[in-house]
C-alpha cells in the first residue's frame, strides 16, 4: 500500500459516510414530520468493499483490509419505524467515522508531500 492507496481509501470513506449521513438526515427528518406511530420505515445504508474492479485499479495490490469502502444505497429496515434519537445516534456514529477519515486522509497528505520533498532533495 503507498500513499496514494491512503488517500483513495480514505477519500472513499469519507464519501460513504456522507452518504450515510444523508440516509440519516432523511430519517431524522421522517420521524419529525410523523411524531408518535411513524409511518416511514428506518432506513439503513449499505456499503461494501470496492473489488479492484470497482477501484479504478485493476491489478492493485490492497487486500480486503486497505480497500476503499463504498454507499451502496439505502434499504428500508422491517418492521422497524423511524426514531429521532437512534437517528441521531446514527448521525453522531458518521461523523465521527467521517472525521476519522479525513484524519487518515490528512495523514496520507502528509506522507505524499513528505515522499515528494525527499524525491526533490535527491
Amino acid at each position: 500500500m503507498n500513499e496514494f492507496d491512503i488517500l483513495q481509501s480514505a477519500a472513499a470513506g469519507m464519501d460513504a459516510q456522507r452518504a450515510a449521513l444523508d440516509v440519516a438526515a432523511r430519517n431524522v427528518a421522517a420521524a419529525e414530520a410523523t411524531p408518535g406511530a411513524g409511518v416511514f420505515e428506518r432506513m439503513v445504508p449499505r456499503f461494501a468493499l470496492a473489488d479492484d474492479d470497482d477501484s479504478g485499479e485493476p491489478g492493485s495490490d490492497l487486500d480486503d483490509a486497505g480497500l476503499p469502502v463504498r454507499f451502496l444505497g439505502a434499504v428500508p429496515e422491517r418492521g422497524v419505524d423511524v426514531d429521532a434519537m437512534t437517528e441521531m445516534v446514527a448521525v453522531l456514529d458518521a461523523q465521527r467515522a467521517y472525521e476519522t477519515d479525513a484524519s487518515v486522509f490528512d495523514a496520507g497528505k502528509r506522507l505524499a508531500e513528505r515522499t515528494i520533498d525527499m524525491g526533490r532533495l535527491q
